[in-house]
Protein backbone atom coordinates (compact mmCIF):
# COMPACT_ATOMS: atom_id res chain seq x y z
CA UNK A 1 0.00 0.00 0.00
CA UNK A 2 1.49 3.34 -1.07
CA UNK A 3 1.23 6.57 0.93
CA UNK A 4 2.50 9.86 -0.44
CA UNK A 5 4.62 11.50 2.24
CA UNK A 6 6.68 14.70 2.06
CA UNK A 7 7.24 17.95 3.95
CA UNK A 8 3.58 18.86 3.37
CA UNK A 9 2.38 15.75 5.20
CA UNK A 10 1.44 15.10 8.81
CA UNK A 11 1.00 11.55 10.10
CA UNK A 12 -1.01 11.23 13.30
CA UNK A 13 -1.12 7.98 15.25
CA UNK A 14 -3.31 6.43 17.89
CA UNK A 15 -1.27 4.74 20.64
CA UNK A 16 -2.91 1.71 22.26
CA UNK A 17 -3.20 -1.31 19.96
CA UNK A 18 -1.80 0.80 17.12
CA UNK A 19 1.85 1.30 18.02
CA UNK A 20 1.97 -1.63 20.49
CA UNK A 21 -0.44 -4.18 21.96
CA UNK A 22 -2.28 -2.73 24.95
CA UNK A 23 -2.62 -6.20 26.50
CA UNK A 24 1.14 -6.05 27.06
CA UNK A 25 0.63 -3.00 29.27
CA UNK A 26 -1.93 -4.91 31.33
CA UNK A 27 0.46 -7.86 31.66
CA UNK A 28 3.26 -5.53 32.72
CA UNK A 29 1.06 -3.94 35.39
CA UNK A 30 -0.13 -7.30 36.67
CA UNK A 31 3.46 -8.53 36.97
CA UNK A 32 4.41 -5.41 38.91
CA UNK A 33 1.48 -5.84 41.29
CA UNK A 34 2.10 -9.58 41.71
CA UNK A 35 5.79 -8.94 42.46
CA UNK A 36 4.87 -6.47 45.19
CA UNK A 37 2.29 -8.76 46.81
CA UNK A 38 4.15 -12.07 46.43
CA UNK A 39 7.84 -11.26 45.85
CA UNK A 40 8.96 -14.90 46.16
CA UNK A 41 6.17 -16.54 44.15
CA UNK A 42 4.86 -13.74 41.96
CA UNK A 43 4.55 -15.91 38.85
CA UNK A 44 1.84 -18.06 40.42
CA UNK A 45 -0.13 -14.98 41.49
CA UNK A 46 0.35 -13.37 38.09
CA UNK A 47 -0.94 -16.53 36.41
CA UNK A 48 -4.06 -16.45 38.57
CA UNK A 49 -4.61 -12.74 37.94
CA UNK A 50 -4.34 -13.11 34.19
CA UNK A 51 -6.61 -16.15 34.22
CA UNK A 52 -9.20 -14.19 36.20
CA UNK A 53 -8.94 -11.35 33.67
CA UNK A 54 -9.36 -13.76 30.74
CA UNK A 55 -12.51 -15.08 32.39
CA UNK A 56 -13.89 -11.55 32.90
CA UNK A 57 -13.59 -11.70 36.69
CA UNK A 58 -12.75 -8.63 38.80
CA UNK A 59 -9.03 -9.05 39.41
CA UNK A 60 -8.65 -6.10 41.75
CA UNK A 61 -11.57 -7.21 43.94
CA UNK A 62 -9.89 -10.59 44.31
CA UNK A 63 -6.57 -8.97 45.26
CA UNK A 64 -8.17 -6.51 47.64
CA UNK A 65 -10.02 -9.25 49.50
CA UNK A 66 -7.09 -11.66 49.55
CA UNK A 67 -4.26 -9.29 50.48
CA UNK A 68 -6.09 -6.59 52.41
CA UNK A 69 -5.00 -3.89 49.99
CA UNK A 70 -7.24 -1.04 48.88
CA UNK A 71 -8.63 -0.81 45.38
CA UNK A 72 -7.24 2.72 45.15
CA UNK A 73 -3.70 1.47 45.83
CA UNK A 74 -4.04 -1.24 43.19
CA UNK A 75 -5.33 1.23 40.61
CA UNK A 76 -2.51 3.64 41.48
CA UNK A 77 0.13 0.97 40.93
CA UNK A 78 -1.52 -0.07 37.68
CA UNK A 79 -1.55 3.47 36.30
CA UNK A 80 1.83 4.66 37.58
CA UNK A 81 4.07 1.65 37.02
CA UNK A 82 6.83 1.89 34.39
CA UNK A 83 5.58 -0.50 31.70
CA UNK A 84 7.67 -3.17 30.01
CA UNK A 85 6.29 -2.79 26.47
CA UNK A 86 7.77 -2.67 22.97
CA UNK A 87 6.50 -1.26 19.66
CA UNK A 88 4.95 -3.51 17.05
CA UNK A 89 7.40 -4.98 14.58
CA UNK A 90 7.99 -2.44 11.83
CA UNK A 91 6.87 0.64 13.78
CA UNK A 92 10.30 2.16 14.48
CA UNK A 93 11.60 1.68 10.91
CA UNK A 94 8.36 3.24 9.66
CA UNK A 95 8.74 6.26 11.95
CA UNK A 96 12.33 6.66 10.79
CA UNK A 97 11.23 6.57 7.15
CA UNK A 98 8.51 9.18 7.74
CA UNK A 99 11.03 11.41 9.47
CA UNK A 100 13.48 11.06 6.58
CA UNK A 101 10.77 12.14 4.15
CA UNK A 102 10.44 15.41 6.04
CA UNK A 103 6.91 14.79 7.30
CA UNK A 104 5.75 15.73 10.78
CA UNK A 105 4.13 13.36 13.27
CA UNK A 106 1.81 13.40 16.25
CA UNK A 107 -0.15 11.14 18.60
CA UNK A 108 -3.80 11.39 19.67
CA UNK A 109 -4.54 9.04 22.56
CA UNK A 110 -7.28 8.65 25.15
CA UNK A 111 -6.37 8.04 28.77
CA UNK A 112 -4.67 9.55 31.80
CA UNK A 113 -1.71 11.81 31.17
CA UNK A 114 0.86 10.05 33.36
CA UNK A 115 -0.16 6.60 32.08
CA UNK A 116 -0.11 7.42 28.38
CA UNK A 117 3.11 9.42 28.58
CA UNK A 118 4.80 6.61 30.53
CA UNK A 119 3.82 4.26 27.72
CA UNK A 120 5.32 6.53 25.06
CA UNK A 121 8.50 6.93 27.11
CA UNK A 122 8.82 3.17 27.62
CA UNK A 123 8.34 2.57 23.89
CA UNK A 124 11.25 4.99 23.27
CA UNK A 125 9.42 6.82 20.51
CA UNK A 126 8.77 10.19 22.13
CA UNK A 127 11.33 12.09 20.04
CA UNK A 128 9.58 11.26 16.75
CA UNK A 129 6.50 13.34 17.58
CA UNK A 130 6.12 17.09 17.44
CA UNK A 131 2.70 17.06 19.13
CA UNK A 132 1.10 14.61 21.56
CA UNK A 133 -2.55 14.98 22.57
CA UNK A 134 -3.72 13.05 25.64
CA UNK A 135 -7.44 13.21 26.38
CA UNK A 136 -7.07 13.93 30.10
CA UNK A 137 -4.93 16.97 29.34
CA UNK A 138 -7.35 18.28 26.72
CA UNK A 139 -10.58 17.47 28.55
CA UNK A 140 -12.25 15.61 25.68
CA UNK A 141 -11.98 12.09 24.25
CA UNK A 142 -12.20 10.76 20.72
CA UNK A 143 -14.24 11.14 18.58
CA UNK A 144 -14.64 14.72 19.87
CA UNK A 145 -13.48 17.17 17.17
CA UNK A 146 -11.25 19.02 19.66
CA UNK A 147 -8.84 16.10 19.81
CA UNK A 148 -8.22 16.34 16.06
CA UNK A 149 -8.61 20.07 15.51
CA UNK A 150 -5.77 20.76 17.94
CA UNK A 151 -3.48 18.98 15.49
CA UNK A 152 -4.59 21.14 12.57
CA UNK A 153 -4.16 24.23 14.74
CA UNK A 154 -0.64 23.12 15.65
CA UNK A 155 0.63 21.95 12.25
CA UNK A 156 -1.41 24.21 9.97
CA UNK A 157 -2.61 23.42 6.43
CA UNK A 158 -1.11 20.03 5.52
CA UNK A 159 -2.27 16.68 4.22
CA UNK A 160 -3.19 14.60 7.25
CA UNK A 161 -3.05 10.83 7.66
CA UNK A 162 -4.46 9.15 10.75
CA UNK A 163 -3.36 5.60 11.64
CA UNK A 164 -5.39 3.85 14.35
CA UNK A 165 -7.27 0.66 15.22
CA UNK A 166 -10.57 1.32 17.02
CA UNK A 167 -13.52 1.39 14.63
CA UNK A 168 -15.82 2.65 17.38
CA UNK A 169 -14.17 6.05 17.87
CA UNK A 170 -10.96 6.54 15.90
CA UNK A 171 -12.07 7.25 12.35
CA UNK A 172 -15.40 9.12 12.61
CA UNK A 173 -13.97 12.61 13.01
CA UNK A 174 -10.89 12.42 10.76
CA UNK A 175 -13.11 10.97 8.02
CA UNK A 176 -15.35 14.03 8.33
CA UNK A 177 -12.34 16.35 8.32
CA UNK A 178 -10.98 14.94 5.07
CA UNK A 179 -7.96 13.18 6.55
CA UNK A 180 -6.74 9.94 4.98
CA UNK A 181 -7.56 7.25 7.53
CA UNK A 182 -5.62 4.01 7.87
CA UNK A 183 -6.88 1.16 10.06
CA UNK A 184 -4.56 -1.42 11.60
CA UNK A 185 -6.39 -4.74 11.76
CA UNK A 186 -6.80 -6.52 15.09
CA UNK A 187 -4.02 -9.11 15.43
CA UNK A 188 -6.19 -11.15 17.78
CA UNK A 189 -4.87 -9.49 20.94
CA UNK A 190 -6.62 -6.10 20.89
CA UNK A 191 -8.32 -4.93 24.08
CA UNK A 192 -11.33 -3.70 22.08
CA UNK A 193 -12.58 -6.61 19.99
CA UNK A 194 -15.99 -5.30 18.93
CA UNK A 195 -15.14 -3.66 15.60
CA UNK A 196 -17.77 -5.83 13.91
CA UNK A 197 -20.38 -3.50 15.43
CA UNK A 198 -18.94 -0.44 13.69
CA UNK A 199 -18.39 -1.25 10.03
CA UNK A 200 -20.66 1.45 8.64
CA UNK A 201 -19.15 4.08 6.36
CA UNK A 202 -18.52 6.81 8.95
CA UNK A 203 -16.64 4.43 11.27
CA UNK A 204 -14.58 2.67 8.61
CA UNK A 205 -11.08 3.84 7.58
CA UNK A 206 -10.14 4.53 3.97
CA UNK A 207 -7.45 1.85 4.03
CA UNK A 208 -6.90 -1.31 6.08
CA UNK A 209 -3.49 -2.85 6.79
CA UNK A 210 -2.25 -5.81 8.83
CA UNK A 211 1.18 -4.36 9.57
CA UNK A 212 3.21 -1.19 9.20
CA UNK A 213 5.48 -3.21 6.91
CA UNK A 214 2.74 -3.05 4.25
CA UNK A 215 3.05 0.73 3.89
CA UNK A 216 5.34 2.01 1.17
CA UNK A 217 6.19 5.69 1.45
CA UNK A 218 6.29 7.64 -1.81
CA UNK A 219 7.37 11.23 -2.44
Amino acid sequence: MDIKVNDKSVLIFDLDDTLYNEIDYLKSAYKTIASELEPHSWRLLYSKMFSLYRNKENVFSFLSGTYNISLDDLVKTYRLHKPAIVPFDGVVPFLNSVQQKGALMGIITDGRSVTQRNKIKSLRINDYFQKIVVSEELGTEKPHPNNFKVMEDHFGPKHYHYIADNFKKDFITPNKMGWTTVGLLDNGLNIHSNSYQYTNKENTPDILIESFKEIVLKN
